[in-house]
């Protein structure tokens, strides 16, 4: 029986993303947000509720942070009840955990499963939905399928855990159901389409701009009708809003990290992204609310005190978020956490990290002027504008435009298959040229600033010792 494109597309990104998994089969866990989701985990599956930082866990930290447990009601045995992070992913963690257990195998049955579940069903809903944003195109469908399935990041990623898995596909299955309802506005898509926005927003709260933004669209293009999506999204989405409120016993939102972010991404010793310093300033506090409102209280005395940092920051953000995919490799390089790389295959690596981006990013912006102006890309307008804006007001890392490559290889295919073919006459729209040319110039300038301002840590990377650099993350 042969099997159709997206089955074989499937297996085909299923293979390759098994291949990084069974050889590290060994690799533990490098970063705090995994330690913490992990944490997470471990509380649901042992029915202790959403709690994180029991007495064990607390004791491996103890001696980088001075944890104050005075602000909230400690349980050494359970830990503390937390708000602090979006539950979604963390529960998702828990069903494999209380089926597979929490032994040492643990983070290997997880990666196996974000494989299976997570990362090789990307390829083929990226070419669902391209098949709608390009309905006459198989072709360029087919071969966006094919750029995501080999995409070397999003091939590695299952080795991590990290909300990002769960994020990007949950936002695929969104955005197919949003296209579904565009084209045929009937009760189930417009249910769906409400009901998958919600899940997406509960693993990271980020895509709530995008949400309500897309449901407001919704309504005026449907109407009353819209009303479904309305329900399946607050359906949702308000159990949890409750439950933080309920704990907080003030009106909380889906996750209490916004204060965090807003004190790491206007600190003065920061640039707008991940500053390791100062993101060990608040985690002292435990109290998830208290912790929030400082950290605001704090960002807009920044803000006050340095003004002219405010946009200057903004256009740094937009650069990390366009930035190379190299941040998390020299992490886990530079710490020895995958041990010593012969250079020629560090070099390659690097090419191999870098180069996807790079081509697919470019590409992306030439397929600008071939667009046609209708719902559907209406909406991927509003997905790139509302996804990214959240990130250059707040804080910002090159992989949170992971969520974009999908949607990138299906711009990217457009844009090559109507340059290698001539389309310039018939479909060109020559105002979008202009705006296309001025990305291109603009992503260049950024990335080779980029390279400029991190040669020192790539030179050191290049070293004999460049496994032993121990570089912050």
């Amino acid at each position: 029986m042969k099997l159709s494109f997206p089955a074989r597309i499937y297996v085909i990104a299923l293979v390759l993303r098994f291949i990084p998994i069974l050889l590290l089969r060994g690799l533990g866990i490098g970063l705090d947000d995994m330690f913490q989701y992990d944490m997470l985990a471990r509380s649901l599956a042992s029915g202790n509720g959403y709690r994180w930082y029991a007495q064990e866990d607390l004791k491996l930290l103890e001696p980088y942070i001075d944890f104050d447990t005075s602000t909230t009601a400690y349980d050494p045995g359970r830990g503390i009840l937390t708000s602090f992070r979006a539950p979604l992913y963390p529960a998702f963690l828990a069903v494999i955990y209380s089926i597979f257990g929490v032994g040492a195998d643990r983070f290997f049955v997880a990666r196996l499963i974000q494989a299976v579940f997570l990362g090789a069903p990307l390829a083929p809903f990226t070419y669902l939905i391209s098949r709608r944003l390009l309905p006459n195109d198989e072709e360029q469908s087919r071969s966006s399928g094919y750029i995501v399935a080999l995409y070397p990041m999003l091939l590695v990623y299952p080795l991590g855990l990290v909300t990002e898995n769960l994020f990007i596909v949950l936002l695929l299955c969104s955005f197919l159901y949003l296209l579904k309802s565009l084209g045929h506005g009937t009760g189930p898509n417009l249910f769906l389409a409400g009901l998958f926005l919600g899940l997406t927003t509960l693993t990271r709260s980020v895509i709530l701009p995008f949400s309500v933004s897309t449901i407001l669209y919704l309504g005026y293009v449907y109407r009353r009708k819209a009303i479904l999506v309305v329900i399946a999204f607050m359906v949702t989405i308000v159990p949890w809003i409750v439950r933080n409120s309920l704990l907080h016993h003030r009106l909380t939102g889906i996750e209490t990290s916004m204060g965090y972010n807003l004190y790491l991404g206007y600190h003065p010793q920061g640039d707008g992204s991940f500053s390791f310093g100062p993101s060990l300033d608040l985690l002292a506090v435990m109290d998830d609310s208290l912790r929030d409102s400082i950290g605001t209280e704090k960002a807009l005395v920044f803000i006050q005190n340095q003004p002219g940092r405010f946009l200057p920051l903004l256009i740094n953000r937009l650069g990390f978020f366009f930035g190379l995919e190299k941040r998390a490799f020299i992490y886990f390089y530079s710490n020895n956490i995958l041990g010593y790389i012969p250079i020629p295959f560090l070099i390659l690596i690097f090419s191999m990290l870098l180069l996807p981006f790079i081509i697919l990013s470019l590409a992306s912006a030439i397929s600008l002027p071939f667009l046609r102006r209708n719902n559907q890309t209406t909406l991927l307008g509003l997905l790139f504008l509302m996804y990214l804006l959240p990130h250059i007001l707040i804080l910002s890392e090159d992989r949170f435009h992971l969520a974009l490559i999908p949607f990138l290889a299906i711009l990217a295919t457009r844009g090559l298959h109507c340059l290698a073919n001539g389309h310039f006459h018939s479909t060109l729209n020559r105002g979008l040229l202009w705006v296309s040319l001025g990305v291109v110039l603009l992503l260049v300038t950024n990335w080779g600033f980029e390279l400029y301002r991190d040669a020192d840590k790539i030179t050191a990377l290049l070293g004999p010792n460049g496994n032993r650099t121990y570089l912050p993350y």
